[in-house]
């Protein structure tokens, strides 16, 4: 029996496809599609690069341990490959990850600690000097360092270039990507100098990242916030080669997501939120090009780890993303609009356990009780727990047995300071429109609308 799952013999070798329904001007555009790697994304074949070169120095011992500052994709390469190889794996994620991906993290037995995304490097919370200080802490823990690793960019001078000249037959005039460690753009850099040297380096970069406008004026910029996970920085990688950067795109995150599941109506890929900016910034420039083109982008990772944020519409509207309708009262600020259908709800008949599961699921800590359409009571964890804490028997018991009826009913026109005195009364309020149950409004509801109104 080998001692390594055969699954580490998957990575790599990825398939590559044509864009044929989006418009690409005169260029014909190729997606490489790296989800399609065991853990999902192109970062296995730089967490395999990375570990054989450690065990290879002898940096990373039988039984040792893995630390690594990661966005996620590489943490699970590593967890892989590391798994399959015996050792233990630290990662340190920044906090606005997606939970899809630190729950496939944790279920592949790495350790995860969640950290500030919104400091910079030299705050001891920032993940990459965490990380550092915790490998210098672990009795044999290794620091992989993606950032600056060689071997890092190495994955991709040695495996992905190839494979894409290859699979392009020997004609590319153009490469899109992203700029996260570097690696990626640094390794292609380097294989297409020696293959094609007039093939084109494109950078596609987050709006509040500093690279785009670096390779532009050579100027290290401020960083703002983005929302693209995986890629776009407020440093400059060591590992990261950006001398051959030709053309660079500044991609807004609504143009990212917008781009990702256009995608995935159009051409049927179901691609992470990095992908859509390398996609919208390899559309741009062929768009651009007066001649026809052969430019070849990468599909990063599977959609599926962003299923709960960027496919999911609620998240969507919730951020700004998805325009509301704007009716200028309390309908504006309501979440869940039970008129579309979008409310989860219990009746009064339900059991306790049935309300328990509906919260759970729907990651929501209150629900409308509704008979006939007509919203008779409110029920939340804390009624639960008065409930059940001392008699869990009572699971079993029907809703109308535990739910709050007294309730505070406003119209859509009341003012935003009588809707400020409900909550002070400690209730949430309901709005209704001709004794129609149109949706709740929350204290959160309400931050969340004040939010989407900055500038």
């Amino acid at each position: 029996m080998s001692q390594t799952p055969s699954i580490l013999g998957r990575i790599g070798r990825t398939p590559l496809s044509e864009i044929t329904r989006l418009d690409t001007g005169r260029c014909r555009l190729f997606v490489k599609h790296e989800e399609q790697n065991p853990s999902g994304s192109i970062k296995d074949r730089v967490a395999l690069s990375m570990i054989l070169a450690a065990e290879k120095s002898g940096a990373l011992r039988p039984g040792g341990t893995i630390v690594e500052a990661t966005a996620g994709n590489t943490g699970l390469g590593l967890a892989v490959v590391g798994a399959a190889k015996g050792y233990q794996v630290v990662l340190v994620i920044p906090d606005k990850m997606s939970q899809e991906k630190v729950f496939h993290i944790r279920a592949l037995g790495a350790c995860v600690h969640i950290t500030r995304s919104d400091v910079n490097k030299g705050h001891p919370e920032y993940y990459q000097d965490l990380a550092a200080r915790l490998a210098s802490e672990i009795p044999g823990a290794y620091y992989i360092n993606q950032f600056q690793n060689p071997a890092n960019p190495l994955a991709h001078e040695r495996t992905t270039g190839p494979e894409i000249w290859d699979q392009m037959a020997h004609d590319v005039d153009a490469f899109v990507c992203g700029v996260g460690s570097g690696g990626t753009i640094t390794g292609l850099g380097r294989f297409f100098a020696q293959v094609q040297s007039g093939a084109e380096a494109v950078l596609a970069d987050p709006k509040g990242s500093i690279l785009a406008e670096y390779t532009r004026t050579g100027h290290l910029g401020v960083a703002g916030s983005w929302a693209v996970e995986g890629i776009g920085e407020d440093f400059i990688p060591e590992v990261a080669d950006l001398s051959r950067v030709r053309h660079a795109y500044t991609i807004p995150d609504i143009e990212s997501f917008e781009t990702a599941r256009l995608l995935l109506r159009e051409e049927g890929i179901l691609a992470g939120s990095s992908s859509g900016t390398l996609v919208a910034a390899a559309l741009r420039y062929c768009r651009e090009q007066k001649e026809p083109k052969r430019v070849v982008t990468l599909i990063c990772d599977s959609g599926n780890k962003y299923l709960s944020k960027m496919y999911n519409d609620f998240w969507m509207a919730d951020q700004g993303y998805i325009p509301r309708l704007h009716s200028g009262d309390l309908r504006d600020l309501i979440s869940r609009r039970h008129d579309r259908g979008e409310v989860v709800s219990v009746g009064p008949g339900d059991s306790l356990l049935t309300a328990y599961q509906r919260m759970r699921v729907s990651d929501i800590s209150q629900l409308p009780v509704l008979e006939d359409g007509r919203i008779v009571g409110i029920l939340d964890e804390s009624d639960l727990l008065m409930n059940l804490h001392s008699q869990p028997e009572r699971f079993r018991d029907p809703v109308k047995s535990a739910m709050i009826n007294g309730l505070e009913k406003v119209a859509p026109d009341t003012s935003f300071r009588d809707l400020l005195e409900v909550f002070d009364r400690g209730h949430v309020a309901i709005v209704e429109e001709e004794n129609r149950f149109l949706g709740l409004v929350t204290r959160t509801d309400v931050l969340s609308h004040l939010r989407r109104t900055l500038p």
